[in-house]
């Protein structure tokens, strides 16, 4: 089995320091940036728009994953694949018209990702399994860092890894929210292809060591 990709949150790094972070994320094992964005409507909670991105794409050496929590997230997909974004993840829960969306995401040079929050149940990606490269699930309820994982995630990465093989999807499948050296490699195990963590990376005396335990996890469980 594959060791997962590692896409730490920059929501959880250091604002003023935020350079520094990302030379450090260049650096380390993380594959991917992962770059919350939040509205205050779609969650209780305002992040970062187009400046921020602008400003850690120019000192990005990899894949810019970007998470949309917004409400009609089809309004700004093109200014954000401008700013840099290589990945784009919309919510199910957000779009009105969600193949629509998934399109204009890769007609704007992006992977398109759609993300369901843990209510949402994975059968609602069945016949829409061609239009996506990626599928995050929510393993606590977006909209703040640092929350513990929802033990029920694990089981909906297992149905959701079922149903893209049934349907022939080659989607990755993501896990977010609540991710430690813990409870990743059991995620890893369930189907989770990449892992997006923040809190355990960020907080950690040695940010680099943690991505690297955290992608390392399940040779570190099972030894």
């Amino acid at each position: 089995m594959q060791p997962p990709l590692i896409a730490p949150s920059v929501l959880s790094a250091d604002f003023a320091n935020l350079q520094r972070d990302i030379e450090m994320l260049n650096n380390s094992e993380a594959d991917w940036y992962h770059v919350d964005v939040m509205d205050g409507l779609f969650v209780p909670n305002i992040s970062f728009g187009f400046p921020v991105l602008e400003a850690i794409y120019k000192h990005t050496k990899k894949p810019l994953d970007v998470h949309l929590m917004i409400v009609q997230p089809e309004r700004y997909i093109a200014e954000f694949a401008r700013a840099g974004a290589n990945h784009i993840t919309v919510h199910y829960e957000a779009c009105t018209h969600l193949p629509r969306v998934l399109t204009q995401i890769r007609d704007a040079g992006c992977r398109a990702g759609v993300a369901l929050n843990m209510q949402t149940p994975v059968e609602v990606l069945t016949d829409i399994a061609d239009m996506f490269d990626q599928v995050l699930i929510m393993t606590i309820n977006p909209g703040f860092g640092g929350q513990k994982l929802m033990p029920l995630s694990i089981p909906k990465v297992r149905k959701l890894k079922h149903l893209l093989r049934t349907t022939g999807s080659s989607a990755l499948i993501g896990v977010d929210g609540g991710m430690t050296l813990d409870n990743t490699a059991t995620l890893v195990e369930a189907g989770a292809d990449y892992v997006v963590a923040g809190t355990s990376v960020f907080g950690a005396s040695n940010p680099a060591d943690a991505i690297h335990q955290l992608k390392h996890s399940k040779q570190i469980n099972l030894a």
